[in-house]
Protein backbone atom coordinates (compact mmCIF):
# COMPACT_ATOMS: atom_id res chain seq x y z
CA UNK A 1 0.00 0.00 0.00
CA UNK A 2 1.29 3.60 -0.90
CA UNK A 3 2.01 6.23 1.75
CA UNK A 4 0.36 9.19 1.96
CA UNK A 5 2.55 12.03 2.22
CA UNK A 6 0.99 14.12 4.88
CA UNK A 7 1.18 18.01 4.75
CA UNK A 8 4.09 20.02 7.06
CA UNK A 9 3.80 23.32 6.15
CA UNK A 10 1.34 25.85 8.45
CA UNK A 11 0.03 27.24 5.50
CA UNK A 12 -0.98 24.64 2.45
CA UNK A 13 0.35 26.07 -0.59
CA UNK A 14 -1.52 26.05 -4.06
CA UNK A 15 -0.90 24.47 -7.17
CA UNK A 16 0.07 26.51 -10.11
CA UNK A 17 2.24 26.86 -13.37
CA UNK A 18 3.47 30.16 -13.32
CA UNK A 19 6.60 31.25 -15.20
CA UNK A 20 9.02 33.31 -12.95
CA UNK A 21 12.30 34.77 -12.58
CA UNK A 22 15.28 34.00 -10.07
CA UNK A 23 17.08 37.64 -9.79
CA UNK A 24 20.46 37.97 -7.50
CA UNK A 25 23.75 39.48 -7.86
CA UNK A 26 22.49 43.10 -7.33
CA UNK A 27 19.89 42.32 -9.96
CA UNK A 28 22.99 41.56 -12.55
CA UNK A 29 22.19 37.93 -12.67
CA UNK A 30 18.47 35.88 -13.55
CA UNK A 31 17.27 32.55 -13.98
CA UNK A 32 14.47 31.31 -15.05
CA UNK A 33 12.13 29.23 -13.22
CA UNK A 34 8.15 27.41 -13.19
CA UNK A 35 6.24 27.99 -10.08
CA UNK A 36 4.98 24.50 -9.64
CA UNK A 37 3.04 25.97 -6.36
CA UNK A 38 2.64 28.71 -4.19
CA UNK A 39 1.53 29.90 -0.34
CA UNK A 40 1.71 33.10 1.22
CA UNK A 41 4.69 32.35 3.08
CA UNK A 42 6.56 30.22 0.33
CA UNK A 43 6.83 28.08 -3.70
CA UNK A 44 8.13 25.11 -4.92
CA UNK A 45 10.05 26.28 -7.77
CA UNK A 46 11.24 24.17 -10.64
CA UNK A 47 14.32 25.00 -12.49
CA UNK A 48 16.82 23.39 -15.42
CA UNK A 49 19.90 23.17 -12.79
CA UNK A 50 20.12 24.12 -8.77
CA UNK A 51 23.85 25.05 -9.70
CA UNK A 52 24.77 28.21 -9.42
CA UNK A 53 21.55 29.40 -7.45
CA UNK A 54 22.55 31.59 -3.56
CA UNK A 55 20.50 30.49 -1.16
CA UNK A 56 18.55 33.76 -1.08
CA UNK A 57 17.62 35.71 -4.03
CA UNK A 58 14.60 37.53 -5.40
CA UNK A 59 12.01 35.88 -7.16
CA UNK A 60 9.74 38.29 -9.78
CA UNK A 61 6.10 36.91 -10.58
CA UNK A 62 4.27 38.40 -13.55
CA UNK A 63 7.27 40.84 -14.32
CA UNK A 64 6.67 42.60 -11.54
CA UNK A 65 6.16 41.04 -8.26
CA UNK A 66 9.47 41.31 -6.54
CA UNK A 67 9.78 38.97 -3.24
CA UNK A 68 13.04 37.90 -1.11
CA UNK A 69 13.12 34.35 -0.94
CA UNK A 70 15.56 31.85 0.95
CA UNK A 71 16.34 28.12 -0.33
CA UNK A 72 14.83 25.47 2.43
CA UNK A 73 15.76 22.16 0.43
CA UNK A 74 16.63 22.01 -2.87
CA UNK A 75 16.69 18.77 -5.55
CA UNK A 76 18.25 18.10 -8.95
CA UNK A 77 15.63 20.49 -10.64
CA UNK A 78 13.82 22.00 -7.89
CA UNK A 79 13.99 24.70 -4.88
CA UNK A 80 11.53 25.00 -1.84
CA UNK A 81 11.87 28.82 -1.18
CA UNK A 82 10.25 30.44 1.96
CA UNK A 83 9.28 34.33 1.53
CA UNK A 84 11.45 36.60 3.64
CA UNK A 85 10.25 40.03 5.10
CA UNK A 86 12.35 42.76 4.83
CA UNK A 87 13.16 44.88 7.77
Amino acid sequence: MAEIETEKRGVPRRTTLKSGKIVFNAGRSTIDCTVRNLSPKGAKLLVNSVVGIPETFDLVLDGHSRQPCRIIWRRLKEIGVEFRTEH
